[in-house]
């Protein structure tokens, strides 16, 4: 069986998303899918910034489980753009392009 590469090659995830997930490792696919499960499940997108979650939009809302993996967050993309939520507070919004920015903070 061929050796699983690039974002299917499983990754060992930080303590909070490892306690969140309920894994120690897992392709950056699966955790992607698995925090969009949880934000579905829990109704917590919304269409405007730190607008009330109603299920749909561009924005998720940070309740009190996904706090801890946003606040991770402090990371500059390739292009030079720092997403910074070291000081979110529960209620608060992120684009869901923020997502990837996410899921490698919380990664090792």
């Amino acid at each position: 069986m061929a050796e699983a590469k690039g974002l299917s090659k499983p990754v060992k995830l930080k303590s909070e998303l490892a306690e969140f997930l309920g894994a120690k490792e897992l392709p950056r696919t699966e955790i992607t899918k698995k925090l969009w499960d949880y934000i579905k499940a829990n109704k917590l997108q919304t269409k405007t910034e730190n607008g009330k979650a109603e299920n749909a939009g561009k924005f998720i809302v940070a309740d009190a489980k996904l706090l801890p993996l946003f606040k991770n967050t402090k990371s500059k993309s390739k292009s030079g753009k720092l997403t910074d939520l070291t000081k979110m507070k529960e209620g608060q919004t992120i684009n869901m392009m923020q997502m990837a920015a996410i899921v490698g903070a919380n990664i090792e």
